[in-house]
């Protein structure tokens, strides 16, 4: 995403690390967008880049049952979770996110959907960004496995991809995994524990899914500090 500006003014840049299993990044992307829309030229150029990070890397293809693995994970009962899942829908609402806990039943290693949001990068920032709210829409709205093919290709397809690239994803599992992987080692090297995780310039980290009155005040502040 890049908002129209001089063009001598270096771009602000916003790296979104996050995984699409994860509740709250799509909580943040909505509010970062709206926070976004809000600012519109104020700032000059702005771009944002998705980056891989996957809450459940050695999660078999399977995935496991949503419940048991969040109150294994976390030390909850069945009810903190749901209590917990209930929260996160109110909160998903007031950024206009539709959070169907009742339609979501398994948590996916995510592997497939970061090597396809890769390809997504590359054709282009509106495509990045269509592709990332259908994962989310997919997973959290709809309850589906967001690493299956027929919803990877779906998803690119509400996209608006170019097919041949999508294809060439689905069609060989080595297709940007190296680029992928490299992303991911890089940031949790960076430090990167928990997402979503919205670093600007490389230097200023936002952690979680704010509100869009906090992601304005933030990209504001650091645009007023940044030397030219």
């Amino acid at each position: 995403m890049t908002s129209a500006a001089s063009p001598a003014t270096p771009a602000l840049h916003i790296d979104f690390v996050s995984d699409v299993a994860c509740p709250w990044c799509a909580i943040g992307l909505h509010g970062l967008l709206i926070a976004l829309e809000r600012l519109g030229d104020s700032l000059g150029p702005i771009t944002l880049q998705f980056q891989p990070f996957r809450l459940n890397p050695d999660m078999g293809p399977e995935g496991e049952d949503i419940v048991a693995y969040l109150s294994a994970k976390y030390g909850l009962s069945a009810q903190q979770v749901m209590d917990n899942q209930a929260a996160i829908r109110e909160r998903a609402a007031t950024v206009g996110f539709d959070f169907a806990m009742d339609k979501r039943s398994r948590s996916w290693n995510t592997w497939e959907a970061h090597r396809l949001l890769h390809e997504a990068g590359l054709q282009g920032p509106a495509q990045a960004v269509a592709l990332k709210r259908a994962l989310f829409a997919a997973y959290f709205t709809e309850g589906e496995n967001p690493t299956a093919p027929d919803v990877l290709r779906r998803c690119a397809q509400v996209a608006g991809l170019d097919m041949t690239g999508v294809e060439a994803v689905l069609a060989d599992p080595r297709h940007h995994a190296e680029a992928v992987r490299e992303a991911e080692d890089f940031w949790r090297q960076a430090g990167i524990r928990s997402v979503p995780g919205i670093v600007i310039d490389r230097q200023h980290l936002i952690s979680g899914g704010q509100p869009p009155e906090v992601f304005e005040q933030a990209l504001r502040r650091i645009a007023a500090g940044r030397t030219v």
